[in-house]
């Protein structure tokens, strides 16, 4: 063996069968089945690989073609879509919000459940929590009453989880749609990933923070009041 190379342990390809539909094979040749996870550990990788961005048009088509689950991994401590809202406005001048349980995103998601669908998020929560994660955690009713499932965590115990400081999206434990933002909070772009290794990743990461989070109520009952 040379440097670089891995030692494997399979299974042969004896059948005459399944060698008469390999091709190209040169005399002496021998083929072994390798395990699948072996492909995904230690096959190369083209780490200058171009990402894959989708419009945000053809993102918000996810959440209608997902066939099972979508879950989302929300990290940041400010959404400057939010802000920009007129429930946001209301919130943060201490009046109720306001959120209209009929809109197009509520009767979506609404539909999509309807249909078997499942939408899970977990929220990292800072101590004390920010402007905008006590806006989120108010709307975690709106969301819950549409569909979703959503649980909490602090900050130090996501830390202590290691789970990473991005926010994403994983459709059907198949693909990643990671968010972009600016230094203004502004989502400026989705980027899919569908490398198997990062993927199986994301879905340890997804079974992690559910597992240690608590639902919205129980845990906006532990968050104290105040700005």
């Amino acid at each position: 063996m040379e440097t670089g190379d891995v030692l494997v342990q399979g299974n042969t390809v004896t059948d005459p069968d399944e060698v008469a539909q390999l091709r190209n094979v040169k005399p002496g040749e021998g083929f072994v089945i390798v395990p699948r996870v072996l492909l995904a550990d230690f096959s190369p990788r083209d780490v200058d690989r171009d990402p894959v961005l989708i419009s945000f048009e053809e993102f918000d088509i996810m959440f209608e073609s997902l066939q099972h689950t979508a879950f989302r991994l929300e990290t940041r401590r400010r959404y400057r879509s939010d802000e920009q809202t007129e429930t946001y406005r209301r919130f943060a001048a201490g009046q109720v919000p306001g959120w209209d349980p009929d809109d197009p995103w509520c009767r979506s998601r609404r539909e999509q459940v309807s249909l078997g669908k499942r939408f899970e998020r977990v929220r990292i929560m800072d101590s004390p929590p920010t402007p905008g994660q006590r806006y989120l955690l108010d709307n975690a009713e709106r969301n819950g009453a549409a569909g979703e499932d959503i649980r909490y965590l602090w900050r130090a115990d996501a830390d202590r989880l290691s789970l990473p400081n991005e926010d994403t999206w994983l459709f059907d434990s198949r693909v990643i749609a990671l968010l972009r933002f600016d230094a203004d909070d502004d989502l400026i772009g989705v980027e899919l990933i569908t490398d198997p290794v990062q993927v199986a990743r994301a879905c340890q990461v997804r079974d992690a923070a559910w597992h240690f989070a608590s639902p919205h109520r129980a845990f906006s009952a532990g968050v104290p009041s105040g700005g």
